[in-house]
């Protein structure tokens, strides 16, 4: 696969992950949580899948560690 197609991929599993995270703040019966929050696992699975084969020497990052960096970016304008 080549390196455009796989960014591709990675992008549409970040956009998905926002719009399952997006979802779980609504209301939602059990079952829709369930299922949603299933779905949210599949996709953050498929990008470690996928960027663990793209880029093989990156190391990993706790995701509280990512969601902390992002929070403090974004509350300071940056991001």
């Amino acid at each position: 696969m080549m390196i455009d197609d796989e960014l591709a991929l990675l992008r549409a599993h970040r956009n998905n992950i926002g719009r399952y995270q997006r979802l779980l703040k609504t209301e939602l019966t059990e079952f829709e949580r369930r299922f949603i929050e299933r779905r949210l696992s599949e996709e953050r699975s498929a990008i470690e899948r996928l960027s663990a084969s793209t880029f093989p020497l990156v190391f990993k990052t706790p995701n509280r560690t990512i969601e902390n960096a992002t929070a403090l970016l974004t509350a300071s304008g940056q991001g």
